[in-house]
């Protein structure tokens, strides 16, 4: 500013000279000098640093869904720290768009009760619920985008530690020793009948759709499975309400709070194949109307020795995965009958399980987890074909009527490394 200032009082010097020896001129000359110095000290405003300065951390603006989203998806998982990485995301991209992939999972709020990115929830924020591992939500889901990838987000539901100690009036409590109950790895659960716990999980997934994710997967809507259960006591469970029709009541509610939006339930693999609620609350018949999805976790490592007389089940990934999915589509098929009869318009979710592709049981490669996708094809295909092992839209024209419940796969590692010998290419 001070060369600025000496550079214009050189200038008043020698215009002044000038007018002093051409007075005639005097007016043109003043108005050019006006000229000049306005478009010095609009030149110095607009470059301004201050003013122009830009902040690096800045989101884009929000987005919007896939405007032609596939019809059949398959998905990969990644956490939200991976997420948040600009590597791990161009190798999910790369990967996707070098197979049959299409979309990608990303925790937005996982087994820690942490969110992933800045959210506008009053809720989050006054509980401290956020910690930052994806800085650009917006900025991810455009670059999936782009690539013609559907963004899923998914969402751990009554497994909760942060709003466990936020609000542990709603948190499950140990009668023993008068604190906030855990299970078996030490976290804190709500109580699943709790409807402020409901109210605050819908307000994260509504921030999430508003940013233009396709759908959201919720997690955990269930139950605790392991742990001293006999020494919990429910806050606002009245127990006289079976556990199932809690979890029921829970998805009828969330399918009215979010009216339009694609939305996904994981559940236990056993749910495929066991007509009573497991004692978690989840029975398939019972969350089928709510969802659009329904994703159960046919893991064949995480099924007990002995299943189907096998002592390791995850040394048969083709037919632990098979035989629970043919059970499954055979239950949809008779639930979808009999609603329909019922109510025409009523919604009956489509099943796309998440498969194992991490060592556990078994080493799984290449072989091992491409059996798991061809399981999924053929429990949909009549009769099964080799041909049709790898075609959705073979198996989606299936004569058994079974077609329009079929709705893809998704891998599950959570170190979010994939194996992509097991995968077709694009």
């Amino acid at each position: 500013m001070k060369k600025l200032l000496q550079f214009s009082a050189f200038i008043l010097a020698g215009v002044g000279l000038f007018l002093f020896m051409n007075t005639k001129n005097h007016i043109n000359i003043s108005e050019g000098l006006s000229n000049v110095l306005g478009q010095l000290t609009a030149s110095t405003t607009s470059s301004d640093p201050v003013k122009k300065a830009v902040d690096p951390n800045a989101d884009i603006t929000a987005q919007t869904p896939l405007q032609n989203p596939p019809e059949i998806i398959k998905a990969i998982y990644a956490t939200g720290w991976s997420g948040g990485n600009a590597k791990s995301v161009d190798y999910f991209i790369n990967l996707i768009k070098g197979t049959e992939l299409n979309a990608l999972v990303v925790d937005v709020k996982d087994y820690s009760g942490t969110v992933s990115y800045k959210m506008d929830v009053e809720l989050i924020k006054k509980y401290g619920a956020v910690e930052v591992k994806i800085p650009k939500i917006n900025s991810l889901i455009k670059k999936l985008h782009d690539q013609g990838i559907y963004a899923i987000a998914r969402i751990t539901v009554f497994q909760d530690p942060i709003l466990a100690k936020a609000r542990p009036d709603l948190a499950l409590q140990s009668v023993s020793k008068g604190t906030i109950w855990k299970d078996n790895k030490g976290l804190a659960w709500m109580d699943p009948s709790s409807q402020e716990v409901w109210d605050y999980n819908i307000a994260i997934a509504k921030d999430v759709l508003s940013r233009g994710f396709d759908e959201v997967n919720f997690d955990y809507i269930r139950f605790v499975s392991d742990g001293n259960m006999s020494d919990i006591k429910y806050p606002v469970w009245d127990i006289k309400t079976s556990k199932q029709k809690v979890i029921g009541n829970f998805a009828k509610y969330l399918r009215e709070a979010l009216p339009g939006a694609k939305i996904s339930a994981d559940v236990f693999g056993l749910v495929t194949m066991n007509y009573d609620d497991l004692g978690i609350g989840q029975k398939l018949e019972e969350i089928l109307p709510y969802f659009d999805y329904v994703a159960p976790m046919v893991y064949p490592s995480h099924y007990a020795s002995g299943f189907n007389g096998y002592k390791n089940p995850a040394l048969y990934p083709y037919e632990v995965v098979h035989m629970s999915m043919a059970e499954a589509a055979k239950r949809i098929k008779i639930f979808s009958g009999a609603t329909s009869t019922i109510q025409d318009d009523l919604n009956v979710a489509r099943l796309r399980p998440w498969l194992q592709d991490f060592n556990l049981g078994a080493d799984y490669d290449k072989t091992k987890v491409r059996a798991q996708i061809e399981a999924v094809y053929d429990a949909f295909c009549s009769p099964p074909s080799p041909k049709a092992m790898a075609d959705a839209q073979i198996c989606s024209s299936s004569s058994d009527g079974l077609g329009d419940k079929f709705g893809g796969w998704m891998l599950w590692n959570p170190s979010n490394v994939y194996t992509k010998a097991a995968l077709n290419n694009e």
